[in-house]
């Protein structure tokens, strides 16, 4: 059963409709791009278990910003898990289909998507009460287009696209049915964060907040 917290968490990410994904080479990094993106409108991050230090990386940004959405990426297995919700993660995710994962968020009442590819793996995440399935990787089995198929069996399955996700693909995912965004390297630009450029990733967020907002107006209208 969701609880009032984890629906809240739920909806925000739904409303938000991006989830920077965070996977950098140091925890410094790591920390500045979260801040460079939560300061310009996404106030959403998922820091991967690639990052060196990413518990630490999660415990500090939960501290220092009580409006950050802060989840766990890449997570395999149920000691991962554990850490991650001990650190403070408010959604767990992971490439695929682990059930594992699944459970030890429901103990501890923590949003979950897990990565499912096909319609066998949507259908055993949806059985076991996932809050969206992450279509992984979407891109390279016909991006958007796969996206919509997969919508006509699964309507009502909230759908997150991620994997290849771009500025110029974004807002046919959304249009395509698509909940939410899973965006990597096309808005945590490695280049920037290393630069410490906080005005490119402003200019990103910027960009991919407008196209889910058109992309999302237009589905209104049609």
């Amino acid at each position: 059963m969701k609880t009032a917290a984890r629906e809240k968490i739920r909806s925000r990410i739904e409303e938000i409709g991006i989830i920077p994904a965070i996977r950098l080479s140091s925890a410094p990094d790591a920390i500045f791009a979260a801040e460079a993106v939560s300061s310009h409108g996404i106030p959403i991050v998922e820091v991967t278990m690639t990052v060196p230090g990413a518990l630490g990386v999660i415990k500090e940004l939960v501290r220092n910003d009580p409006k950050l959405i802060v989840g766990a990426g890449s997570v395999f297995g149920v000691e991962m898990a554990r850490h991650c919700a001990e650190a403070g993660a408010m959604f767990l995710t992971s490439p695929g289909l682990d059930l594992d994962v699944v459970n030890v968020a429901h103990e501890n009442d923590i949003v979950v998507f897990p990565g499912a590819l096909t319609p066998t793996e949507i259908t055993a995440a949806c059985k076991a009460g996932v809050d969206f399935v992450k279509v992984f990787p979407c891109s390279q089995l016909g991006g958007p287009s796969y996206i919509k198929a997969l919508k006509s069996p699964f309507p009502h399955v909230p759908m997150i696209a991620s994997g290849g996700v771009n500025q110029q693909t974004a807002g046919d995912f959304i249009l395509a049915g698509a909940a939410a965004l899973g965006v990597g390297r096309d808005l945590i630009q490695p280049d920037a964060i290393e630069r410490r450029q906080r005005e490119w990733i402003h200019e990103l967020s910027r960009r991919f907040i407008a196209i889910i907002k058109k992309a999302r107006e237009q589905m209104r209208d049609t």
